[in-house]
């Protein structure tokens, strides 16, 4: 028998892109209206008295006061085996890595230490409002199993791929381009579509593989079309410079990743703040994919990523939250550090901008537009119930917010985990504060 279940409050969700169709187009918002679910997908929205008049009378009605109802978000960029040394003090890319990021990596090689923090990271996810992510493991097949097994006892859409890395790193963490491609392998003919999970190949960076690995997971792509390509990007001049020595055939750092075969509509690269001008037009004429990452551009002192410049170039962009060289999971934290880079280049990010690129445009980065992002019909039933009197300040900042756009630039400015109400995955409520 289908679960039918209505969804009364505010509703507000993307429709497209803010800065294609301007500001009245690109989103539809409901003061009173009605999301109608059933058997995981949305079957009606729209204002409460059109909805409820052609359902059916008997339909349970669940209502929320003070509250705005908006699709799930979309984490373009994030790492599970990160979480327990996030806010680690004090250093920029490279040497964070050898002095903390490895060293905590190590650790998942017991399944059972990947399984708890698999666990622990996906919770944190739905607590923040996060219904599918990116997601980096570590060298170890068994952490990217773990991942995935928990992320299907939750019903979450998730990408994930296990790190592939055969050199400039410790021994206790390499694989060899033969055993990253088998293991690679192993993990997409298990997890890839199996419910809602997805495969990435994830080379870690270009400096971590050797020019034979790249070359393997170029092959990967191209034996198993549909799966996707992670990997780091331009993200400090260091890294850069790095990669120039080790790549001195090469004309710069995307071009590495150009000859292995890396490009295309499912690759996503993290960062890519320090991008050349041909760069960013190789980007936009393969349908490549960046995740802006604000919070650990800022925290690793890595620079400010323009914005307006990609999209100049018609390069999709999502966000990525880049626990944990990131500083927090919530994408509202995350949205208020993207508008203060912005601001600090003279860029404006409108409120709808950014729930764009918290929901739908993140969809679109994972070429996922078709199943989720906003709340039309048809979609996955993945959303959020927003709490706009989640504190006391945020409140008492509420009664002075003289529009919708008002009212979403508070939540996102003052906003944090504490805003999340609720959180469903597939018409199910996953997570409900406190």
């Amino acid at each position: 028998m289908t679960q039918v279940t209505a969804y009364r409050a505010a509703i507000l969700h993307s429709l497209a892109d803010p800065a294609r169709v301007g500001l009245d187009a690109s989103h539809a918002y409901y003061e009173d209206g009605v999301l109608v679910v059933a058997d995981g997908h949305i079957c009606d929205i729209g204002p409460a008295d059109q909805v409820l008049a052609r359902q059916p009378t008997n339909l349970e009605v669940i209502r929320f006061e003070n509250k705005l109802i908006t699709a799930g978000f979309i984490d373009t960029h994030i790492h599970f085996p990160q979480t327990e040394m996030i806010a680690s003090y004090g250093e920029q890319l490279l040497d964070w890595l050898n002095n903390y990021t490895f060293p905590e990596e190590r650790k998942f090689a017991d399944p059972a230490h990947a399984r708890r923090v698999a666990s622990f990271f996906l919770d944190e996810l739905l607590r923040n409002g996060t219904t599918t992510a990116m997601v980096f493991g570590t060298v170890h097949k068994a952490s990217v199993d773990a991942f995935f097994s928990e992320s299907e006892k939750r019903n979450t859409r998730m990408i994930a791929g296990k790190v592939m890395m055969d050199r400039h790193a410790p021994d206790y963490l390499l694989d060899t381009p033969e055993s990253a491609y088998a293991d690679s392998k192993a993990l997409i003919e298990r997890w890839h579509h199996k419910g809602r999970q997805l495969y990435a190949v994830t080379p870690r960076f270009a400096p971590t593989s050797t020019a034979d690995q790249l070359a393997v997971a170029g092959r990967l792509l191209q034996e198993y079309p549909d799966v996707y390509l992670q990997t780091h990007l331009s993200e400090n001049k260091q890294e850069i410079a790095w990669v120039k020595e080790l790549f001195p055939e090469r004309k710069g750092y995307l071009d590495v990743y150009d000859h292995f075969g890396l490009l295309g509509e499912r690759s996503v690269f993290a960062h890519a703040v320090h991008l050349e001008q041909e760069e960013c037009e190789r980007m936009g004429e393969t349908d490549s994919v960046i995740s802006f990452c604000p919070t650990s551009n800022l925290f690793l002192g890595s620079g400010l990523f323009d914005l307006p410049r990609m999209e100049a170039h018609q390069v999709r962009v999502g966000l990525g939250t880049d626990v944990g060289g990131g500083t927090s999971f919530s994408m509202l934290q995350t949205i208020a550090e993207a508008y203060k880079i912005q601001q600090l280049q003279q860029h404006k990010l409108h409120p709808l901008k950014a729930l764009y690129l918290a929901t739908l445009g993140g969809a679109k980065a994972l070429s996922l537009d078709d199943r989720i992002g906003n709340l039309t019909v048809g979609k996955e039933a993945d959303f959020l119930v927003l709490d706009l009197h989640a504190t006391p300040l945020i409140q008492a900042r509420m009664k002075n917010a003289h529009n919708l756009f008002e009212q979403l630039f508070v939540l996102m400015m003052l906003g944090d985990d504490r805003v999340i109400a609720e959180t469903y995955i597939y018409g199910d409520c996953c997570y409900r504060r406190h």
